[in-house]
Formats: structure tokens, sequence, C-alpha cells
């Protein structure tokens, strides 16, 4: 559990989602957002780091005054509901933020399959939902009106570790079309999807997969998959199931000793693998939708270095690094606050129309959405853990340093 210097601790969060009282859109001089987020269960990890963010966003939008609708300044006040990364409770509770608790404008879960359910309730009663967590990019193939995202789909995620490691191949003589490829993904839409933007460009490549296989449901051992690894040998080891599948990925890889020349997996910050498994995660290779080191910025929060100081003095447990969903979400609370003042009301359908106009630019990223609702002014980004710390590798415009390769796992 993170200790928070803000006043609001999650357990106290959690005890007055059970017994949150009736709230209009509007309430005086605050604006009221709504937010199904998992602070139990299986993706409770990046829930808190997801509510962190919003709540840091919405109290720097408040110090500085609030947003300014129709002459008049406005707060924002976030009310959350814990969906216990389920689903089916995710869209249950969303139905309650609406109908009985009046709110108009939403924040989105954690995790795709999560916004997945949501969705057709906020397009179901008009709701504009600003989401910055769920990636998969079937969420933006449904036709829906209400839906922005602020972060790169799911399918860019590892795609580039794809390129990567074709670059190295033929900086030794050898033909890409020769490398093995070896899979291990959880059973989720935001998963799955990173493994069609994979398989997509091994095709493109000519490389062989030699083991595709799904992680357990409970993400807590994937002994198996590992076992065979050890026996095929591949070039590239891709992993993707959120912050447990990478923990226990970093783990496992640890104790059996895995010997791969390349290793990249989603989520390795979110499962702070560095502080958790520093031997083992040394030269993995870490999807991210943003890094610190970036020269973006904006006017509330600067600079994505000064985003990530701040929220290290604002929140305990954060040394080794700050996560790129609590940064995205802190970008979809600015891009609230942007569409309400350009706006200039709270009725849905205006401000849902000044979300679909949104060009801008923050500490996050550029965000302009698509007519489906994704944002396509933001590249992903990849790291490579050198030394125990996140150097962005690839794209090449964005590379902070090189990448070691193979890899060399610390104590090997």
């Amino acid at each position: 559990m993170l200790l928070r210097k803000l006043g609001f601790s999650v357990a106290a969060a959690a005890l007055s989602m059970s017994v949150t009282t009736a709230q209009a859109k509007v309430e005086g001089d605050t604006i009221i957002l709504g937010s199904a987020i998992s602070l139990t269960g299986k993706y409770s990890t990046n829930g808190i780091h997801t509510q962190n963010g919003y709540e840091l966003a919405a109290k720097l939008i408040n110090d500085g005054g609030g947003v300014t609708v129709d002459g008049k300044k406005y707060k924002i006040k976030i009310e959350y509901y814990d969906d216990e990364s389920t689903p089916a409770r995710g869209a249950q509770l969303a139905e309650r933020l609406i109908q009985q608790d009046g709110v108009e404008f939403m924040l989105g879960p954690y995790s795709s399959g999560l916004t997945k359910a949501i969705a057709p309730v906020t397009e179901k009663y008009g709701v504009p939902m600003v989401e910055a967590e769920g990636a998969s990019r079937s969420l933006f193939t449904q036709g829906y009106r209400y839906l922005f995202a602020v972060l790169s789909t799911s399918e860019q995620y590892l795609a580039s570790a794809i390129d990567l490691a074709a670059d190295q191949a033929k900086s030794t003589g050898k033909d890409p079309a020769e490398l093995k490829v070896a899979l291990a993904f959880e059973n989720d839409p935001f998963s799955q999807d990173v493994r069609a933007g994979v398989m997509e460009d091994a095709a493109k490549h000519g490389m062989q997969i030699v083991i595709d296989e799904n992680l357990p449901r409970d993400l807590s051992d994937m002994t198996p998959t590992l076992i065979k690894v050890k026996a095929l040998k591949p070039d590239l080891l891709i992993i993707s199931g959120h912050s447990k599948g990478a923990a226990t990925a970093a783990r496992q890889i640890g104790e059996m000793a895995i010997e791969v020349p390349m290793i990249a997996l989603t989520h390795c910050d979110a499962a702070k693998v560095t502080e958790k498994f520093p031997e083992a995660s040394e030269g993995f290779l870490c999807a991210t939708q943003w890094s610190p080191t970036l020269t973006y910025s904006d006017d509330l929060f600067g600079s994505a270095a000064d985003f990530e100081k701040l929220f290290k003095e604002t929140y305990e447990g954060y040394d080794a690094g700050v996560p790129y969903q609590a940064a995205q979400a802190a970008a979809a609370v600015m891009v609230f606050a942007d569409a309400f003042e350009r706006a200039n009301s709270f009725n849905k359908d205006k401000v849902r129309d000044a979300l679909s106009a949104t060009d801008m630019m923050t500490f996050y990223g550029g965000i302009k959405f698509s007519e489906a609702g994704n944002n396509i002014a933001k590249p992903m980004v990849l790291w490579q853990i050198q030394e125990n710390k996140y150097q962005v590798v690839a794209p090449p415009k964005w590379a902070s340093h090189k990448l070691v390769w193979p890899r060399q796992a610390a104590g090997n």
C-alpha cells in the first residue's frame, strides 16, 4: 500500500466508495468526474498508479484556480468506486455513477478489459469518457463517439522490439528470417493486441515463432513456457501480462537462469522489476508510453522531468521511477480541463465536441484524437534496463542510450 502525502489514503478512499452519496455533475463551484478504478484485485498496482495521476493533475489544476466556464472558476473533484479488477463490476459501477450519482463526465478505468466493459455504458448514456489505460486497438473499431484515449494503441507496444532484433541480426551478417521468437501473453484484450502487433512485424521479417502461449489466468507461474524457452533457445522472448505478469516473468527468469539475447516486456516499471529483481531484469527491453527524459512540456506541469520530480515529491514509493500509467492518467484530466474551457459549457455534447477537436501538447506528449477516438499524436518508446536504470533506446529520435545486445543479466 502506497503512503500518500496529499492526505488522501487509498484505504480511506476505498471506505468512502461504499457510502458515496448521490452527486450531480456540478456542485457549486466543483465539477464532478467519476471513475471506476482497480484498487483491489490483480490490476490494483496500476489502478493505484492511475488514481495517483488523476489526483495530482486535479490538485495542480485546482491550485492554479481551476477551470473557467462561462466566466466562473470551477474546481475538479473525482469520485471513485473500486471495480475490484473485474469487468462486470466495472460496468455495474459505471452505471451507478451515471444513473444514481448523476456523473456526466468519466475518467477511464485501468486496463483494456475494464475499458471495454465500461465504454458501452458511457456510450449508452452519451457520457464523455477520457481514458488513459485502455490501449486495445479494438476499442477504436466499435464506432464509439464518446470515448477518447490519450495513450498509443496496444499493437504498437512491442513491435519496435522486433525491428531492433532484425537490425541487430543484420549488423552481425545474419538474416532476420533466421531469428526464433518466443511469445507469452495474458489472454486479455490488451495483451492479445500487443501480440497481434508483434506477429505482424515478425511476419514482415519472416521470423520463426517457436513458442506462442498464453500465461495462466492468475499470472503467477510461467514455468512451463520458460522450460520450453530453455530447450528451444529463441533469439527473442516477448512477454505481456500487465504488472503481475511482468513481476512473475522477472522473478522466474532469474530463478531459472534464462539466457535469451533479447527479452522484451510490458509493464516493467509499474511492476518495479528493477527494485524487486535487479539482477534478473538487467537488459530487459520495456515498452513505455512515456519517459521523463523526453522533451515534452506544458504550462501546468512543465517538462516531463518536472512531472516526475513533483510526482516523487508527492507520493512515496516511486524512488525507482514514475510509471507511465500515472503520467497518462494526469494527461487525461488535463484533456478534460482543456475541453471544458473550450466548450465553455458543461453540456455533455458540447464537451464531447470539444474533446473531439483536442489538439494539445502536454508533458506526456501530443494529444490529438482520430475520428475513432484514439490518440494519433504520440509514439511509443522502448526502454532498456541498463545498470538498474531505464534508458530510452528506441525510436532513434528519442534514444538517450545505445542498445546493449546481446542481453547479459547481472550476475551471469
